[in-house]
């Protein structure tokens, strides 16, 4: 089992900057990846970023060159700085742990994002 705290989120006004943080405990093996997903009413949860543990990241086209990613492997903590935010980046942001072998993967209970024009 993984365990998976997140921390950040908020209210903030278009052009602003938030950063997400979500911490992982408990039986983390390798090669495994790391990631934030969103999600708004009525739509699919969606990739927003991911990096592995080998530090490969993925971005959504929607973010690229606005939020980067990154993962302290000693802390098992993966984060999300987010800037230029814009109004479609409202939505609640999911931390997600993939395990590879065998394949599973873990959620965080969710943080709200809402950005105001």
């Amino acid at each position: 089992q993984v365990q998976l705290v997140e921390s950040g989120g908020g209210l903030v006004q278009a052009g602003g900057s938030l950063r997400l943080s979500c911490a992982a405990s408990g039986r983390i093996f390798s090669p495994n990846s790391m990631g934030w997903y969103r999600q708004t009413p009525g739509r699919q949860r969606e990739l927003v970023a991911s990096v592995s543990s080998g530090g490969t990241t993925n971005y959504a086209d929607s973010v690229k060159g606005r939020f980067t990613i990154s993962r302290d492997q000693v802390k098992n903590t993966v984060y999300l700085q987010m800037n230029s935010l814009k109004p479609e980046d409202t939505a609640v942001y999911y931390c997600n742990f993939r395990a590879f072998v065998p394949p599973r993967d873990y959620w965080g209970q969710g943080t709200q994002v809402t950005v105001s024009s």
